[in-house]
């Protein structure tokens, strides 16, 4: 429990270091950036052009992580030598969160399945791990180490929706890894750019080019043979994760559509954008569970638990331990994936299922054959190109 204190209070202070803006540096364009203080700015690549203003070389603004995104712009050369150092401070800073990004949604994972091995109640452990959220948002709230998000009662509302679509995502997948393996329901859930797609199209009459919707086919294939010849194949597990992709597909829709709009509220950061969504959808999920999962079945899951050798103080700590990992992961990453730009985004999200897919089978030693493994594959490239076409034929 100290490494998650001291996690905790490294997040919080990490996200107040911010690299303050210098002269003629653009921010990175980002889904928050109307609603956040100016990022850091980029790295430089010097140009050959030279520009006539007496500002000095035209250089050039990249994004680190994608390098096709890049804007000319002329600045003085005392400038660009201290918007490299800015630059290589971002680098270092990225790097930090996406591997704490990694290692915590792998703890998460991991320790999720064995809440749900020792207690096989995922609504209840959906539920608390929700709940695990509030007390560290709200503590930061509290004391002032983050400020508090201003929002209306017309903002609450709007962002509803999204609260519960991120509830049903949740519990969507712990379901998923309560009755299969990881690796198969994040298989499942690479199926999101599918039902995306879909839903977008019936629902919002809102079509992609031809090009987009062939790369989905290999993610639909490779989804199939994975099913066909998964080992541990559950329809729960099965049903679960789809409900989960299409849950998280909706709630992204959502989110844009919000985005798009005019500013909300007053402070509404990434970081505090997914506390406001934790705590609706705890309120959504909560009387849901209570109503599935009541006390009863509630007592009788832990009773087995102890007579299977378990004891109190061994559940609660499972339990807390990954409510608290549920919401740090998610939370670092919002931290990190709003730094960078869309196509760095879905490589990113898609190495990270790869290794989460990769060390839960090491650690739970799942058998899995190698049509199933190469159906696995082709998904999880399937999604990466679906994300390459879109950000190309937009």
């Amino acid at each position: 429990m100290r490494v998650l204190a001291v996690l905790a209070l490294g997040l919080a202070a990490a996200e107040a270091w911010q690299p303050s803006a210098l002269a003629g540096a653009r921010p990175i364009r980002t889904a928050f950036a109307a609603q956040r203080p100016t990022l850091a700015p980029r790295i430089i690549v010097a140009a050959d052009a030279l520009s006539t203003d007496g500002l000095g070389a035209e250089d050039v603004v990249c994004d680190p992580l994608n390098p096709e995104y890049c804007e000319p712009i002329a600045i003085s050369a005392e400038d660009a030598a201290a918007l490299k150092a800015a630059g290589l401070k971002r680098m270092i800073k990225l790097g930090g969160l996406f591997s704490l990004w990694y290692a915590l949604n792998v703890a998460y994972n991991i320790g999720n399945k064995l809440v749900l091995t020792a207690l096989p109640i995922p609504w209840t452990a959906a539920t608390v791990e929700l709940f695990f959220g509030l007390p560290y948002v709200l503590m930061l709230w509290a004391t002032g180490l983050r400020k508090t998000p201003k929002l209306s009662f017309d903002d609450i509302k709007t962002l509803s929706s999204q609260g519960f679509f991120l509830a049903a995502t949740h519990v969507g997948g712990v379901i998923s890894f309560g009755a299969g393996a990881i690796s198969f329901t994040h298989v499942l859930k690479a199926t999101e750019p599918v039902w995306s797609a879909l839903i977008m199209a019936v629902c919002f009459k809102q079509f992609l080019p031809i090009p987009v919707y062939l790369s989905l086919v290999p993610i639909i294939g490779g989804v199939a043979l994975a099913s066909l010849k998964e080992l541990s194949f559950s329809w729960l597990s099965f049903y679960a994760a789809l409900l989960s992709a299409v849950a998280s597909a909706v709630k992204a829709i959502l989110s844009k559509r919000v985005l798009d709009g005019p500013p909300m509220g007053e402070n509404l950061t990434p970081a505090n954008m997914f506390g406001v969504l934790t705590i609706l959808g705890f309120i959504f999920i909560l009387p849901v569970s209570l109503a599935i999962e009541g006390p009863a079945v509630i007592k009788t899951a832990f009773a087995s638990a102890l007579a299977a050798g378990y004891t109190k103080a061994r559940l609660f700590t499972l339990l807390s331990v990954s409510g608290f990992l549920y919401y740090i992961y998610n939370e670092v990453a919002f931290l990190a994936l709003s730094e960078v730009a869309p196509v760095t985004h879905a490589v990113t999200n898609t190495v990270k299922r790869v290794v989460i897919i990769v060390v839960s089978i090491l650690v739970f030693r799942t058998p899995i054959t190698f049509l199933g493994s190469a159906g696995s594959a082709l998904a999880i490239a399937g999604a990466a190109g679906y994300s390459y076409a879109k950000g190309k034929y937009k």
